[in-house]
């Protein structure tokens, strides 16, 4: 690992002027645990570490009924998890959080830096899509506005800019008579990677069938994949295993899935038809 300056700005605008700095080859970090391995292995060798923790907009959780939650870019992943209301309304999103890595990382691990990696098997990010988030991100040019299904454009690369920096992730409120859901497959205990997960978020009308639904898969494809025909397929019928099994055959067609040390193409092709049908009974479940 090269030497590096290191930074500790207090306010958005700080870090944006430091990121865009086109003296340094910048980057910013919160909790660091997939930024300071890829630079142990030499992926990336910036010069100025832009340490995002110490901005308030970055650390704080918020949760109001008409307004959804909102969650810093630097909210750590056990906070996150021992948040009361998050576990309250967003329990599919506490099943992507609570695993990502031991409970060490979780401590240091971020939501937005799991984004940020943009890893295919992130698995906060299947979880994110189905409950509709989205990314505020700050820039030189002001802030906008980014839905996280968008937000991953090839392994390891966002649609962040020059001096774009992700301040925080919007999650609308929960619908009536609705629920999520995240699975994953692993070949070994905690601190592995999936193999491959499906993330399922279903909503029901007064009658009990599907008005809406949303279905996205990690580690089958170059980035998360949200696969709208599948949960398209949903709306309308009632929530029954013919129902989720169509769903899940959608999502096994979309999936471009790779051979690789952890599992060969076929094996993730066909947890992707389990998994997506296990998550959507899941979020059945939590309609209730």
């Amino acid at each position: 690992m090269q030497p590096f300056t290191y930074q500790a700005p207090t306010s958005v605008g700080e870090a944006v002027t430091l990121l865009a700095d086109s003296t340094h080859q910048a980057r910013p970090f919160a909790g660091g645990t997939d930024l300071l391995v890829q630079m142990r292995r030499g992926l990336y060798a910036p010069e100025l570490l832009v340490d995002v923790k110490h901005i308030p907009e970055l650390n704080r959780i918020a949760f109001d009924p008409t307004a959804g939650l909102t969650i810093g870019a630097a909210v750590s992943c056990a906070w996150l998890c021992d948040h009361p209301a998050v576990r309250q309304h967003y329990p599919g999103l506490i099943d992507a959080a609570s695993i990502i890595g031991g409970a060490a990382i979780q401590r240091r691990a971020t939501l937005g830096g799991n984004l940020c990696n943009a890893a295919p098997s992130g698995d906060s990010i299947p979880a994110l899509i189905v409950l509709g988030a989205t990314a505020t991100v700050a820039g030189p040019h002001g802030t906008r506005s980014i839905p996280v299904a968008d937000f991953c454009i090839a392994p390891g690369k966002t649609v962040l800019g020059p001096g774009e920096l992700l301040v925080a992730l919007r999650i609308p409120p929960p619908v009536p008579r609705s629920g999520a859901c995240y699975l994953r497959f692993i070949p070994r205990g905690e601190m592995d990677i999936a193999v491959a997960g499906a993330g399922a978020w279903l909503a029901l009308g007064e009658d009990g069938s599907i008005t809406d639904a949303r279905i996205a898969l990690s580690a089958v494809a170059p980035t998360p994949l949200w696969v709208k025909a599948a949960g398209e397929a949903l709306i309308g019928q009632s929530p029954t295993e013919d129902a989720f099994k169509e769903a899940a055959a959608i999502a096994q067609a979309a999936a471009r899935p790779i051979s690789d040390v952890r599992g060969t193409a076929a094996q993730r092709r066909h947890l992707v038809g389990v998994l997506t049908r296990r998550a959507l009974q899941g979020a059945y479940q939590r309609t209730k």
